[in-house]
């Protein structure tokens, strides 16, 4: 089984004006990517607008991120559904694709009992054995999360071996590290201070902020991982200003506006989302130059 750890950015979903697939310009970001070191790439999380997009479009960027990675570095897609069975089919065919590890997303519209999200997540794990399934929480974004509990029963299943937690709290990161016990790694979010999450365990992070900066992230996460935390902090001080600029603005819009002034064509969100409008795009941009990525 693949072993997950570092820095996975999140990919963006780059369309066309007619909506097909634009494979060039992603193919051209992920070489981008692995060129600067990164652990792994991520299609098909919240960055990657996957509520928006089609089930085709879905598995056209799963073979396009797995192809541009030729088994370099490991692939770990989003599977998000509302049904167990869309799960499910979704887990195969990224499977049969070639991908190195599933990260799974539960949506729900109507709110979802403990029962049924262990069901959910079971399912899916079935499906990807005996590929590694990175559990992704998200309760700013998700109706229905995953409890304590819950993560605690998931973590003794074999091939469930991480988890992708995006809340703002700490805390809760440490009580999962502490209740499972070393079954299950911890990847920290945008949303924590990732020097900080590794202090207390975490392998790493699975963020769309590591698109925007791969080579400090990895200067950053290589410091963290040695120990030496008063140069992590060095590093990690003005790159938490990449995260806070992410936080005030659309995630996905921030992205793209971010690596189309770093000359990447990706476009815009997709609609019914909104481009940002000028003046954000300055104070990214200057947010950018403050990085030293612009």
């Amino acid at each position: 089984m693949t072993e997950l750890y570092g820095v996975y950015p999140y990919l963006v979903s780059p369309l066309t004006a007619d909506g097909s697939v634009n494979r060039k310009e992603l193919h051209r970001l992920c070489e981008h990517l692995i060129d600067n070191g990164v652990h792994g790439l991520t299609p098909l999380g919240s960055t990657g607008e996957f509520a928006y997009l089609t089930g085709e479009q879905c598995l056209e960027i799963v073979e396009t991120v797995v192809e541009a990675a030729g088994k370099r570095i490991p692939v770990v897609a989003g599977v998000a559904a509302t049904t167990i069975d869309d799960a499910v089919n979704q887990t195969r065919q990224y499977a049969a694709c070639g991908v190195d590890g599933i990260l799974a997303i539960l949506e729900s519209y109507f709110p979802l009992k403990d029962e049924g999200v262990e069901q959910y997540f079971k399912a899916v794990a079935e499906a990807a054995y005996p590929l590694p399934v990175v559990l992704y929480t998200n309760p700013q974004f998700q109706r229905t999360d995953l409890s304590l509990e819950v993560i605690e029963r998931l973590s003794y299943i074999p091939n469930i071996k991480y988890i992708k937690d995006a809340s703002t709290n700490t805390g809760r990161l440490l009580s999962i590290i502490n209740r499972t016990d070393g079954r299950l790694k911890v990847f920290a979010a945008s949303a924590h201070i990732p020097a900080c999450v590794m202090l207390i365990g975490g392998v790493g992070w699975m963020a769309g902020p590591a698109c925007i900066v791969p080579k400090q992230s990895l200067q950053l996460w290589e410091q963290a991982r040695q120990g030496n935390w008063e140069k992590a902090m060095e590093l990690q001080r003005p790159l938490w200003r990449i995260n806070e600029i992410f936080a005030k603005y659309s995630i996905a819009a921030c992205i793209k506006a971010a690596l189309e002034l770093q000359g990447f064509a990706v476009g815009d969100p997709l609609a019914p989302q909104q481009p940002l409008g000028d003046d954000a795009k300055r104070e990214i941009a200057s947010v950018l130059k403050e990085a030293g990525v612009l």
